[in-house]
C-alpha cells in the first residue's frame, strides 16, 4: 500500500493532523467505511475497525485486503458490552460512527433490526465514549433521509425537523436525536465534541449494496444481464463517495480545534447534481464500453420519497467544504473503477489512484 505524501493537501484535510492519530471507524467493512479506511491509512492514521461482518460479497473490504493491515474488532453495535470493550481497547482519539442498517427496503422487512442497529447501536457507541478519557471527537454519520420529507423543491437545512415515513429514515432521525441528547447531557461537559454528518445518495466503485441503483447497474453490466430500474423519476442528491468522506474528515478536524463545530452538517452535491434516476442511468450507460439492457421494474415497491436534496450552506460557510467532483466526474470515476476491476486491475490500486486524484483536484 503506497504511502500518503504529506505534501498532498485538500481544503483542510491535513496528513500532519491525521498522522498516527488513533481513529476508530465503525462499519469499516462497508462500502463507505472501506473508502474512508483506505483514505485514513494513506493519511497515516492509526485506524481500527469495528463491524459485525463484511456486509456484501464481493466487497471492497476484501478486494482491497483491508483485513491484512487494519486491526479489527468483530462486534455488533447492538452489543453494548462488546462496543464498550472495543473502545476501551482502542482508546480512540476520534470515532467516526458509520455502522448501520442502511437500506430503506430492508427496513420494511426488518424494522426491529433497523431500529436496534441505527438507534441503540448509536447510543451504545456514544455511551462507550462517555467513559473513554482519550476520545475528543465523534462524528456520527447519519443520512439526508433523517429529515421529515415534505417533497420540497429546495434543500433541507440542518435545523429542519427530524422524521421519516419508513423505518430506516425514522431510525436515522432518532439517531440524530440520540446524538444531540448525549452531546448535551454527557459529552460536551467532558470536552468531547460530537458532530453529525448527513449525506445523500453516494456512488463509487466497490459498492455491491442491495437495492441500490449503481450497484444494480454494475452487477448487470458485469454479468451481461438485464438491469431492472425502479422509480426512474425519483430525484436524489447524487455524489461520489469521496465528496462526503472529505466532509467527514474536514468536520472531525475542525471539531478537534473548535467545539463550536460539534453540531450537525449536511454534505450534499450542488443543486445541478440532484438528478432523477433516469438521468443517472443514461449517463452511466454512456460511460460503459458496451450496451446495457435496462428494463423498468414496475413493482409494487414500498414507499420511498420522490424528491430529496440537501442545503450544504453551513458546511461551505463554516468548514470551507464544497463538492470537489460533480456528478459527471463522479460517474466517470465510478465506471472507470468497475471497468478496471473487470479488466483485472487490483481494487486497492484503483481506489488509491482515485483518492489521490480527488485530493489533487480538491487542493
Amino acid at each position: 500500500m503506497a504511502e500518503w505524501s504529506s505534501s498532498v493537501g485538500d481544503m483542510g484535510v491535513e496528513a500532519a493532523f491525521w498522522s498516527a492519530r488513533r481513529v476508530l471507524v465503525t462499519g469499516n467493512t462497508g462500502f463507505k467505511g472501506s473508502w474512508l479506511t483506505l483514505w485514513l491509512r494513506r493519511l497515516g492514521a492509526d485506524v481500527t475497525g469495528l463491524a459485525d461482518a463484511v456486509p456484501t460479497e464481493p466487497s471492497l473490504y476484501r478486494l482491497a485486503a483491508l483485513g491484512d493491515d487494519v486491526p479489527q474488532h468483530w462486534v455488533d453495535v447492538r452489543d453494548a458490552d462488546g462496543v464498550a470493550a472495543a473502545v476501551r481497547a482502542v482508546r480512540p482519539e476520534i470515532v467516526i460512527h458509520m455502522a448501520a442498517q442502511p437500506m430503506v427496503r430492508r427496513s420494511f422487512a426488518s424494522p426491529l433490526q433497523t431500529y436496534a442497529v441505527n438507534v441503540m447501536g448509536s447510543a451504545h457507541v456514544l455511551d462507550a465514549v462517555r467513559t473513554c478519557d482519550d476520545t475528543r471527537v465523534v462524528v456520527n454519520v447519519t443520512t439526508d433521509k433523517c429529515y421529515e420529507n415534505r417533497e420540497w423543491e429546495w434543500g433541507y437545512r440542518e435545523d429542519e425537523p427530524m422524521g421519516g415515513h419508513d423505518p430506516y429514515s425514522s431510525s436515522k432521525g432518532c439517531a440524530e436525536l440520540v446524538t444531540a441528547a448525549y452531546r448535551s447531557s454527557f459529552l460536551a461537559e467532558r470536552g468531547v465534541r460530537v458532530a453529525s454528518a448527513r449525506a445523500g445518495n453516494v456512488i463509487g466503485g466497490g459498492d455491491w449494496g442491495e437495492d441500490r441503483l449503481v450497484p444494480d447497474i454494475m452487477r448487470g453490466a458485469l454479468a451481461g444481464q438485464a438491469i431492472p430500474i425502479r422509480r426512474p423519476d425519483a430525484v436524489r442528491p447524487w455524489q461520489h463517495v469521496l465528496n462526503p468522506l472529505h466532509g467527514y474528515l474536514t468536520l472531525a478536524q475542525a471539531a478537534w480545534d473548535d467545539p463550536a463545530h460539534a453540531t450537525a452538517y449536511n454534505f450534499g452535491p450542488d443543486d445541478a447534481d440532484a438528478q432523477p434516476v433516469a438521468a443517472v442511468v443514461e449517463r452511466l450507460s454512456e460511460r460503459w464500453d458496451g450496451p446495457l439492457a435496462i428494463v423498468t421494474d414496475e413493482g409494487p415497491h414500498p414507499h420511498e420519497a420522490t424528491y430529496l436534496k440537501l442545503d450544504s450552506s453551513r458546511a461551505k460557510a463554516r468548514l470551507g467544504w464544497r463538492p470537489t467532483w460533480d456528478l459527471a466526474r463522479g460517474l466517470d470515476a465510478t465506471a472507470q473503477w468497475y471497468l478496471a476491476l473487470r479488466d483485472g486491475a487490483p481494487a486497492a490500486d484503483t481506489t488509491d489512484a482515485q483518492i489521490r486524484r480527488f485530493a489533487e483536484d480538491a487542493a
